[in-house]
């Protein structure tokens, strides 16, 4: 008796061993949260394009259950303040001190280069989903850098490109003084000139500025066919107001990139009606993929979405593509790259891949506005694909 109870007593040890040790090779077999690091503009000129690409990012992660490649997602939220400045400080608190698994961000192209240059030196995988600084899909690409949005060449030559066709000769670019505004006037000449037209003045500002009376006197003066600007948010609705005030939308027609217009529509009024711009969304694209995505979006955040909100939806849909390839894993750099080489994101601007140097392949629409909306009027460019100069992977 004293015997059989003992052998009860090891089989229910054996059994109760061998139940503890499967419980922990599944736990240790089972990834932790997925931590995300948004660096993004929460406050100053471009905070309502941080609030727009997290609301996106957070709409696409909800459509899948609340988890990429079965790792729940945990959020952790550092301001960029559109401060080149402070951006290795603020992306070293999400790479060191949160441990983050992958960064999102940032709003800002001297911002996107700091982290670009962290993510390189840490091994962090970093989805850019708006700076356009050229250098992050060019110079500074890596297995590990991907952006969701475009380079700020794309929009740019795209417009130089409609422009060129439209019969423009003599044009003056404006923008601020800055990565963006420069990469952006530099890819509008290279295409516009291409084309047969000619660049006669080149004015800017230094970011944030927005002190436009002097340089509107100029363009007046100069008497261009047209105007070629890049400016976003706030500038961007100042400077249109500003250029109806002084009566130069009368005289000489103004184009952009499509920021000009993006997110502020409401606030530029009847300043902007009519006004051409080039950008890889429009409002109205009519495609199933897109009503779906508009419709989800104004019910969830009770606002109507824009270019940023599709980037911060695709970021989150690249991610998951790159991860699930991995079974979760966020440092095997070279199996996401191979499975996002492969990958078409289905995107509600339409669909897109991504180059070797990971920048969006993608349709830039000719845009109109009218009625407070971004209309889109033709294709300015088709899968145009940046040159990712100096790229090296």
């Amino acid at each position: 008796m004293k015997t059989t109870l003992n052998s009860l007593a090891r089989r229910s040890f054996q059994v109760l061993a061998l139940s503890a040790l499967a419980a922990s090779m599944a736990a240790a077999q089972t990834p932790g949260k997925l931590k995300v690091g948004l660096m993004l503009p929460y406050t100053g000129t471009f905070a309502s394009l941080g609030t727009a690409i997290e609301n996106g990012f957070r709409q696409h992660v909800t459509e899948l259950g609340g988890k990429i490649a079965g790792r729940e997602v945990e959020y952790f939220k550092v301001d960029d303040e559109s401060d080149p400045s402070k951006a290795t400080d603020n992306v070293n608190k999400l790479i060191k001190r949160d441990q983050v698994d992958v960064l999102i961000g940032s709003g800002h192209s001297g911002g996107a280069m700091a982290m670009a240059k962290a993510a390189k030196e840490s091994g962090t995988l970093l989805i850019v989903p708006n700076a356009g600084a050229d250098a992050v899909t060019g110079a500074m690409c890596a297995k590990n850098i991907f952006r969701s949005s475009f380079s700020n060449w794309q929009p740019g030559y795209a417009t130089g490109e409609v422009m060129a066709k439209k019969g423009i000769k003599k044009v003056v670019t404006i923008t601020w003084k800055y990565a963006a505004g420069d990469e952006s006037v530099r890819g509008f000449k290279e295409s516009f000139e291409k084309g047969g037209g000619t660049v006669v003045k080149e004015l800017s500002l230094p970011f944030p500025n927005v002190e436009f009376q002097g340089l509107l006197t100029e363009i007046a003066a100069a008497k261009p066919d047209a105007v070629f600007t890049f400016f976003a948010g706030g500038g961007a609705v100042k400077f249109v107001k500003d250029y109806a005030a002084a009566g130069l939308k009368k005289s000489i027609p103004l184009y952009g990139s499509g920021f000009l217009t993006e997110g502020t529509l409401e606030a530029q009024g009847d300043a902007a009606d009519g006004l051409f711009t080039a950008l890889h969304y429009a409002d109205s694209l009519d495609t199933k993929r897109d009503k779906a995505f508009r419709l989800n979006y104004a019910k969830t955040y009770k606002l109507q979405p824009d270019v940023y909100a599709v980037q911060g939806y695709d970021a989150a849909q690249i991610l998951a593509i790159g991860l699930n390839a991995t079974k979760g894993d966020a440092t095997k750099s070279a199996d996401i790259s191979a499975a996002l080489g492969k990958a078409t994101i289905d995107s509600p601007r339409g669909p897109f891949t991504l180059s070797k140097a990971h920048n969006p392949v993608q349709d830039f629409y000719l845009r109109q506005v009218g009625t407070k909306e971004n209309k889109k009027v033709g294709i300015a460019s088709a899968k145009l694909e940046d040159p990712a100069r100096g790229c090296k992977l």
